[in-house]
């Protein structure tokens, strides 16, 4: 039987009924979920490593023999080791293999056989030992042992139920047996891929050399960007193709704003503004991404944007993805824009405020700002000429496209504080048009970050903290939970609150979290403002959008926890005045991670310097969140190290989207189900 795509897998004869059960169960239904599903490493049975008799720094692939095993309890914990020689030499090495709370391992490894290790070797007392190494019994009268011995072998990621040998059997199967015509090209014709896709998914399982492995991971790494890129290119073009009409008032609104403002804007801003002024003038909808750190006045340009649409005779909507920034918003655009006889609207769950018409139903052009509550208002404006979306990696695709809907092709300008990559914002957003605020405006103090170890210098920290409140500054103490834990072990604001309390006397400590009522968050926002509060013991609330100039000292504690960009934006809630400020960040768990993490902190305040940092550390997916950004398509494919790759492919893509922009020539139809509509990839192209 030969085998396409599309053949269901339920159909191969030889598939074990117990192994088809198991990955029907994770969802493979096809012959090409399966290979897709790559090897997550491979293991040369041509040659293996030397049985080792010392400890190693990475992990090794070596064979022994089971000489002894024995199953052991000490208190709750229940261990399984089995002791293996150098079946090869004279017995002399040994090592330890050693599972904990595994004792079912005792069903499967028997004194005797012949068995496959990988893993890393450590040193305990006079013993060599490996904790949990991966490990497959040789089955030397096993008729396929060709499949799993004396070739370059892959090892696959498992799910529960499944194992290694019947899994690499079944791929084995299907790779002997497709059918060419099954699996049509995907990449456009080119000059950098020269393997053909049905030689590449062979070789990515079972290759006969490392060359060919390469080349084979290359050609369908090549293939992933270019699905990703086409999807891209096509929302561009869709969104292109819509009908647009100018929306771009003469600017007297804005020159009337600008005047009466106690600074100027910078000059990054200024270009900012004159590209949005472009697009909102052009008859095309606009779709632009405002990037800008932590204070570089992306509010002011989004204001900006604002009035030149209500100039216009549109209706504007701001969305945030939190009730104090949405808040905070609300005010600052009501303190420039009713001046100017505009009225500024507030929707969130808990508040409502400006007229009691149902949201985008009220006579006179305005602007609402609101949470996620603004999805879910009843009504829809054919008047909705712009939307603003702040923080916008916060909200979903689908979410967006939910409030865009709500008008009749309005332009659309989101923005975010998280600097972006540039190899992200090509692949991931590159159906956005891109402005950047790179420079932050004048007078700002200077940021000092230190890490500093919390036991050791806590005493040093209150002392510091009580000299800078003496001199009128104030401060945020920032902790990653709200109360204590059992399993976790870290400082919690309701956990330390008091200690602070009494440390700083006679200054005002108060608390801050998200479970704390909006209207007495408001209350105590309000009062911080004002001078009324010294300090805020908070979490993560005051993450986005608080901007209190006064407020020059931040502790973060077991800052270890937090992520590369979260502990940037906490530490953009100061430094927004003329005084100098300190953020502090606290940690007595440092792993060699968390060490560049932090150190790249302390070293450096551009934020993107640092997201390039953190796009190394952390990897794309989690650095954008994989089902916003699509980068869970990515099996192969390496953001960070395969650029080239990337532009190549993005050229391919943008060209056949130019030639055939809904994807409907008869030569690209097969591509057409590789286009996903929203945030759970689980839509395409009707």
């Amino acid at each position: 039987m030969s085998f396409t795509a599309e053949t269901p897998i339920a159909e191969i004869a030889s598939l074990d009924k117990k192994l088809l059960k198991n990955l029907t169960k994770i969802g493979y239904t096809k012959v090409n979920d399966l290979l897709s599903h790559y090897p997550k490493r491979y293991e040369n049975r041509e040659r293996f490593d030397e049985f080792p008799h010392e400890a190693t720094e990475s992990p090794i692939c070596f064979k022994g023999e089971v000489i002894d095993s024995s199953r052991k309890f000490y208190g709750r914990r229940r261990f399984f080791e089995a002791l293996i020689s150098d079946s090869e030499g004279a017995g002399l090495n040994q090592i330890t293999l050693r599972w904990f709370n595994m004792v079912f391992i005792h069903k499967i490894i028997m004194v005797g056989q012949k068995i496959i290790v990988y893993g890393k070797v450590k040193k305990s007392g006079k013993r060599l030992i490996i904790d949990h190494p991966e490990f497959e019994i040789v089955e030397t009268n096993n008729t396929n042992s060709g499949i799993h011995l004396e070739r370059i072998t892959p090892i696959y990621p498992l799910s529960s139920g499944i194992s290694q040998r019947p899994l690499r059997e079944a791929l084995f199967n299907i790779v002997e047996n497709i059918e060419g015509n099954g699996f049509p090209e995907i990449l456009p014709p080119n000059d950098f891929v020269e393997m053909p896709r049905i030689k590449a998914l062979g070789a990515i399982h079972f290759p006969a050399s490392d060359n060919e492995l390469a080349e084979a991971r290359r050609a369908l790494a090549c293939e992933e960007f270019f699905i990703l890129q086409l999807n891209v290119a096509y929302r561009k073009a869709q969104h292109n193709a819509l009908p647009g009409s100018a929306n771009c008032g003469p600017g007297k609104l804005l020159s009337n704003l600008l005047s009466s403002l106690p600074f100027e804007m910078t000059a990054a801003q200024s270009r900012c503004v004159d590209e949005i002024r472009s697009d909102l003038a052009s008859t095309k909808p606009m779709n632009r991404l405002l990037q800008g750190d932590v204070g570089s006045g992306k509010t002011l340009v989004a204001v900006c944007a604002i009035l030149l649409a209500v100039e216009a005779g549109s209706e504007a909507a701001l969305m945030a993805p939190t009730q104090i920034l949405a808040e905070q918003h609300h005010a600052v655009l009501s303190q420039w824009l009713e001046p100017l006889g505009i009225n500024v609207g507030l929707c969130t769950a808990k508040k409502k405020t400006g007229s009691d018409l149902p949201l985008f139903e009220q006579n006179s052009p305005g602007v609402i700002v609101g949470t996620h509550a603004l999805l879910y208002d009843s009504s829809n404006s054919e008047n909705l000429g712009l939307v603003v979306i702040d923080e916008q990696h916060k909200f979903g695709v689908s979410q967006r496209q939910k409030l865009i809907n709500k008008g009749s092709c309005p332009d659309v300008l989101v923005m975010t504080a998280t600097p972006i990559p540039r190899t992200l914002t090509l692949t991931v957003y590159g159906d956005l048009d891109v402005s950047v605020i790179d420079e932050l405006p004048p007078g700002r103090g200077k940021i000092n970050t230190y890490v500093r170890q919390s036991k050791k210098h806590l005493s040093d920290s209150v002392k510091f903290l009580k000299t800078k409140l003496g001199e009128g500054r104030q401060a945020y103490i920032v902790y990653p939970l709200i109360e204590d834990s059992e399993k976790i072990k870290v400082g919690s604001v309701e956990g330390e609150f008091q200690k602070w309390s009494e440390n700083l006397s006679p200054f005002k400590c108060e608390l801050l979290h998200g479970r704390i009522a909006p209207d007495e968050k408001d209350s105590i926002m309000d009062r911080f403002r004002s001078g009324a509060i010294h300090v805020l013991i908070s979490t993560t609330v005051i993450e986005v959008g608080v901007d209190v100039p006064n407020a020059t000292i931040m502790y973060v504690f077991d800052a270890e926890r937090f992520g590369l960009a979260q502990l940037h934006q906490l530490r953009g809630r100061i430094g927004r005045g003329k005084h100098n400020s300190y953020c502090v960040l606290m940690t007595d768990k440092v792993t060699d991670d968390s060490k560049q993490k932090l150190k790249a902190l302390e070293e450096s305040s551009d934020g993107f310097v640092i997201a390039e940092t953190d796009l190394k550390l952390r990897g794309p997916g989690e650095l954008l969140g994989k089902a916003q950004s699509g980068i869970d398509r990515l099996k192969l494919g390496d953001l960070i190290t395969e650029t080239e790759l990337v532009k190549q492919s993005r050229s391919l893509s943008s060209a056949l989207i130019k030639l055939d922009p809904n994807i409907e020539n008869p030569e690209n139809l097969h591509l057409r189900t590789l286009i996903m509509l929203d945030d759970d990839n689980d839509g395409v192209v009707a």
